[in-house]
């Protein structure tokens, strides 16, 4: 049979689908509608509560059901397309999924079970099937993903800026997680819901205030929800439903296009390559810290289990990198002998520098790419985004290590070593740039210590970071806007540049803002705890909005009142006051005009 002849047959077999292409497409996306939701109802419950054999058995089932379903949606996906081989190539991603779970259908009706399962039982291992079950639920959570990623590429439908989209997916995220706290099977002894709420927000805030215990008072499982939460906040849930876009072909759009690249703050012709090096640097930089805590542990620092030391390093690494500063052991790092676990507190320290460095400085200094061309361009320098972030976080670093090294030596340093009050002093300035990891006891330091580190909480991160705070480069333009008013000039220079007069507006309003909801808040917090130093309450509300997590072992005394308080004060110190200023105003029409200048007297 020739290949026209071939064609034509195709072509004809085109012809008879169409006529009823829209209504089977229709019908395929309400089915994967309510199929999604069965599954994850069926998740929910597996992992939720209390396991009885019939229920466990007919939640795998489920799930397992719901894969039949997606193969045969995409198989008439397939069918119905004018050039079946161009769509399979075309969403590459989606194929080798599918095709994964068609050689396990196909394996199980010819074996009688599942292959791998299978496989391991002919070779001497059985028992594998409750690992089968993990790994199915972790491919059935791959699949959800590209679902929602599909769906992502519809976002520029409706008329959500960056700013209105950013905040509304961190409330959904932060509601999600707090239901899923609430499930029996994530607490020991149970859980208010104010608390929950709480703990997801600084989970999804990346944060790490708690009102709970989270070694004593959450299960394995409840870690879990926790890690995902400060996963998917560190990154930006948007950035990880737009990286599963990126392998569907329809997610093109140019208003889709130009929401993402405000996201990712990249140019909207490279907004792809930008999320998926997003997503790159994060699992790498995590996996490479997880390696070296598994190397770094003391002798001392007991597991019960390979696994659990595995699992211990893999939390830490994730809370580390996305500047969390939730810790699986009581107090932190500060019993257990871990105050004086050095290595690790390094490992930590790296991890949420690199955290909070920014992702477009990472690919400034770490990207092949831009590495060739400072190698073949002799004169190609850093971006002067990047050395502003680099440097000022670096001074910032230098100087909250001296200072606590200095003022705290003989004091809550008194029981280290030299080198080990210079390590703790270091972790401890890195930590206040927005992570929230302690290896000291902060209702022990000095007043002095405690406003010098409000000052670094306040600064934080870097921008496109997994940290908070005004962030680093608000400050340098903040600093070199004062100078050269100080100094009568008309430019603001920075690396014999010019910054814009709207940079600097924008630099101006974030600190206002944000010094008004700091000062509101504190405020608040007085009244509603008079019998608590005002100092204290300052420092866990910057904390609070500088998504730091550090605590002078308040929080969990506080009423639900000024729980409240410090839940917004974490999400909008999470997007940002200015994005969220953005969100709830409506923009100016019309700005093509002027009146006349007003002479106000300033000083």
């Amino acid at each position: 049979m020739g290949k026209g002849k071939i064609n034509r047959i195709r072509e004809a077999i085109n012809v008879r689908l169409y006529t009823h292409k829209s209504y089977v497409t229709f019908g395929l996306q309400v089915l994967s509608t309510l199929v999604s939701i069965m599954a994850i109802a069926a998740l929910i419950y597996y992992h939720g509560f209390p396991k009885t054999a019939p229920y466990h058995s007919l939640m795998i089932k489920i799930i397992e059901a719901s894969f039949v379903f997606y193969l045969l949606k995409f198989i008439v996906k397939v069918v119905y397309e004018f050039h079946p081989v161009d769509y399979m190539l075309a969403n590459w991603f989606e194929t080798f999924i599918m095709l994964t779970i068609f050689i396990d259908v196909l394996g199980f009706l010819i074996l009688g079970g599942h292959p791998i399962v299978v496989f391991f039982e002919r070779i001497g291992m059985p028992g594998m099937s409750d690992y089968y079950n993990m790994f199915i639920q972790l491919y059935f959570l791959m699949i959800l993903l590209m679902e929602i990623g599909k769906v992502s590429s519809r976002i520029g439908i409706f008329r959500l800026g960056p700013s209105g989209l950013l905040s509304l997916s961190f409330i959904f995220l932060i509601l999600s997680g707090s239901g899923f706290l609430m499930l029996p099977e994530m607490t020991t002894h149970g859980i208010r819901y104010i608390d929950a709420l709480f703990t997801s927000t600084s989970a999804c805030c990346v944060t790490g205030l708690t009102v709970k215990n989270v070694a004593m008072d959450f299960t394995t499982k409840g870690h879990t929800v926790i890690m995902f939460l400060v996963q998917f906040g560190g990154i930006n849930i948007i950035s990880f439903a737009t990286f599963f876009a990126t392998f569907y072909k329809n997610a093109s759009g140019l208003r889709y296009q130009s929401i993402m690249k405000d996201i990712v703050s990249s140019d909207i012709s490279d907004t792809r390559s930008t999320l998926r090096k997003v997503i790159l640097f994060s699992f790498t930089i995590e996996l490479i810290g997880a390696a070296l805590l598994f190397l770094s542990w003391p002798n001392y620092v007991y597991f019960n289990s390979l696994g659990q030391k595995i699992y211990y390093c893999v939390f830490h690494a994730v809370s580390g990198f996305n500047n969390a500063g939730f810790a699986l052991f009581s107090n932190n790092l500060v019993d257990g002998g871990m105050r004086f676990a050095y290595n690790v507190q390094l490992v930590i320290a790296a991890l949420i520098f690199f955290g909070g460095i920014g992702f477009l400085v990472l690919e400034d200094l770490f990207s092949w790419k831009r590495i060739r061309e400072r190698h073949r361009i002799k004169w190609k320098r850093l971006t002067i985004h990047s050395r502003i972030a680099l440097y000022y976080s670096i001074g910032l670093v230098i100087a909250g290590t001296l200072f606590f090294f200095i003022i705290e030596r003989n004091t809550s340093l008194q029981e280290h070593s030299a080198y080990g009050a210079f390590v703790v002093s270091l972790f401890q300035s890195v930590t206040c740039r927005t992570a929230g990891f302690n290896s000291v006891n902060f209702a022990g330091l000095s007043q002095a210590t405690l406003l010098f580190m409000i000052f670094l909480m306040y600064v934080g991160a870097s921008p496109v970071s997994t940290g908070g705070g005004i962030k680093t480069t608000t400050f340098a333009v903040i600093i070199k806007s004062a100078i050269a008013t100080i100094r009568g000039k008309k430019n603001v220079e920075i690396f014999r540049h010019n910054i814009s007069f709207e940079t600097i507006d924008k630099a101006y309003s974030i600190i206002l803002f944000s010094v008004i909801l700091i000062f509101t808040s504190t405020l608040l917090l007085t009244l509603s705890n008079p019998h608590i130093p005002v100092l204290h309450l300052l420092f866990e509300e910057v904390s609070a909005f500088g998504t730091v997590g550090l605590s002078v072992g308040i929080t969990p005394t506080l009423n639900d009142f000024s729980k409240y308080i410090l839940i917004a004060s974490m999400y909008i110190g999470r997007i940002g006051p200015l994005t969220l200023a953005i969100a709830v105003t409506s923009r100016a029409m019309y700005t093509k005009y002027k009146y006349p200048n007003a002479q106000v007297i300033i000083g």
